[in-house]
């Protein structure tokens, strides 16, 4: 990967790789926990994502790459309805998943749908144990921490927006600021699709 380069965000030890076990299940984050010892799991990974900048890229290889192992993944179906609030079943979904991958992409912030989602799943982490692993996706986690770059375009644009409230705006920027500190993949370089393929050798 001389054109391109993958990293993580902190200095702390990348996180554990997502692979089945000999019973075809993921293997625990934690060596002494199973996945499925809590029996409220009812999918493996949640991916949350902004499909007009990954959905046939790079979200694609990973959903693919974690089915072939065996692997639960629930991914939204692009075809639903898009409501005002986040539609139960995905709030379920969330809810019953061990893992939850937040593809965090240049204008992920643009979509209100994805920031609700990860206001859930930030919620789920702290109350049900959902373990979050975020992908920097051709940002900087600074840009999600403190909502620069295009990251500030898309809340001056909700700002504007009546739709909105204060309370929201708030809402979303906490969520982001925390998943910006969690250690995850930093991805960042020129060439895009190879570097793709790398990372989901991370996950599996």
């Amino acid at each position: 990967m001389d054109s391109m380069a993958m990293s993580t965000q902190r200095s702390s030890p990348s996180p554990p790789s997502l692979s089945p076990s000999s019973s075809s299940s993921l293997s625990s984050l934690s060596s002494s926990t199973s996945l499925y010892s809590t029996p409220q799991w009812k999918h493996d990974v949640f991916l949350n994502f902004y499909g007009k900048d990954t959905r046939k890229n790079f979200t694609d290889h990973l959903y693919t790459a974690l089915k072939q192992r065996g692997i639960d993944v629930f991914r939204d179906d692009e075809k639903l309805k898009r409501g005002t609030f986040i539609d139960l079943e995905l709030m379920k979904a969330i809810r019953e998943s061990k893992y939850a991958i937040v593809i965090l992409s240049k204008n992920y912030a643009f979509s209100r749908w994805c920031l609700d989602e990860l206001a859930k799943i930030l919620q789920c982490m702290k109350q049900t144990g959902l373990t979050v692993l975020p992908v920097f996706y051709y940002v900087d986690p600074s840009a999600v921490q403190n909502q620069t770059e295009t990251f500030a375009e898309a809340f001056a644009k909700h700002e504007d927006d009546p739709k909105v409230s204060r309370e929201k705006l708030q809402i979303w920027k906490t969520a982001l600021k925390e998943v910006g500190n969690i250690s995850g993949w930093h991805l960042h370089g020129d060439v895009m699709h190879p570097i793709d393929i790398e990372l989901v050798k991370c996950f599996v």
